[in-house]
């Protein structure tokens, strides 16, 4: 265990009961209901698995995305939103990891794709006020933490700079979603 880790192990110790409601993650907004689904699935691993570390954050990984892949998208598609979130963060609510949009990509991601100095994505801060893919990195010693990509397909692009902040996303996005996607993994620390 790095020593870090060991200072605020018992912090996460302590706070092990504490886990937010799962129904207020953002993706259990109405705006982002959607009648259409994407199945949303990694080469890195299955949905419920363990998240391989070099995905992970800092003192775990490389915190490099893993590569995406999905089912067809509806006809009308403009615009991809992708959500990364922590949903067992000791908080009131989900942690948001990451937030980006970006134009339609017919099949999925690379690795390592989401990047800050790629103009084609548009990144939203998140409540770490960091406007990045940020991976997994449970507090030591929580406890397991199960974290989700949402993948949600818009009949309208999303102007990340207009919304300013997480909070006024799903009004973006209400009456636009198509279709949506989940890949669940999660993370032990």
């Amino acid at each position: 265990m790095h020593p870090v880790e060991a200072l605020i192990w018992p912090l996460g110790r302590a706070l092990r009961s504490v886990r937010p409601d799962a129904a207020r993650s953002l993706a259990e907004a109405p705006e982002f209901r959607a009648a259409g689904t994407i199945e949303l699935t990694s080469p890195a691993y299955r949905d419920g698995e363990a998240i391989p570390a070099r995905f992970c954050g800092p003192l775990i990984g490389k915190d490099l995305s893993p590569a995406l892949a999905w089912s067809p998208l509806p006809e009308g598609t403009v615009d991809l939103l992708l959500v990364f979130e922590d949903v067992d963060a000791p908080r009131s609510a989900p942690a948001l990891h990451t937030i980006v949009a970006f134009a339609p990509r017919p099949s999925g991601i690379p690795e390592g794709a989401l990047r800050t100095d790629d103009p084609a994505l548009r990144f939203l801060p998140t409540f770490f006020g960091r406007a990045k893919y940020a991976g997994p990195r449970p507090l030591p010693g929580h406890g397991t933490h199960r974290y989700r990509f949402h993948l949600y397909a818009l009949d309208t692009p999303v102007d990340m700079a207009a919304i300013g902040s997480p909070d006024r996303l799903p009004a973006a996005v209400a009456g636009h979603v198509l279709a949506s996607g989940t890949l669940a993994g999660t993370r032990t620390c």
